[in-house]
């Protein structure tokens, strides 16, 4: 299997040396998730970092009455639960693939002792660990400052290559509104 994409993408970021790249490709795991399948529940600890070759997942939690979705992941993107990644602690979010979904995976272990081994490799995680909170902090400012009709403005523009891909309940519940709203928003274009 070629893993040009990841390599790719991970140049862009960072050039390690080869052993590190070398090591690097030759622990990742191939994994298809099926539409509905979850990459991580409620409860549990995520333990891996992922790369979607191909497909289309969600990071969200369950308040009790809905759904919040903090992001969408697709092709190409490097992500992780992070919080509890980091810490080892069971996380209250959860990942679900929204279409068939192939990942390239590697275990928070091999990551450690590569990080261990290879400062170039602690140097890679570290960039992409740290564009989460700063991620994070720009979707609670959306969330607190902006109102529904800006947010869904600012996903069309953020993220034009989704709207086909996502339902418009996931939408909404990104947005943060009821479908209702969404369906006035829409209507007024």
């Amino acid at each position: 299997m070629s893993h040009t994409r990841f390599i790719q993408t991970i140049e862009k970021i960072l050039k390690p040396e080869p052993a590190v790249m070398e090591e690097l490709v030759a622990h990742l795991e191939f994994k298809t998730y099926r539409k509905g399948d979850f990459l991580l529940k409620a409860d549990e600890t995520c333990r891996y970092f992922y790369f979607i070759e191909k497909g289309l997942v969600k990071l969200f939690f369950d308040n009790g009455d809905k759904d919040f979705i903090m992001t969408f992941f697709a092709e190409n993107a490097f992500f992780t639960e992070l919080s509890g990644f980091l810490t080892g602690q069971p996380s209250k979010y959860m990942i679900v693939a929204l279409e068939q979904t192939d990942t390239l995976r590697i275990h928070k272990n091999i990551i450690e002792e590569l990080c261990r081994k290879h400062h170039s490799a602690e140097t890679l995680f570290s960039k992409l660990y740290s564009k989460a909170p700063v991620n994070m902090m720009g979707r609670i400012s959306e969330m607190l400052e902006d109102d529904g009709k800006k947010r869904y403005y600012n996903f069309l523009k953020q993220r034009p290559d989704l709207i086909q891909r996502i339902s418009l309940g996931d939408l909404a519940d990104y947005i943060g509104i009821t479908q209702v709203s969404l369906s006035r928003i829409r209507a007024q274009k």
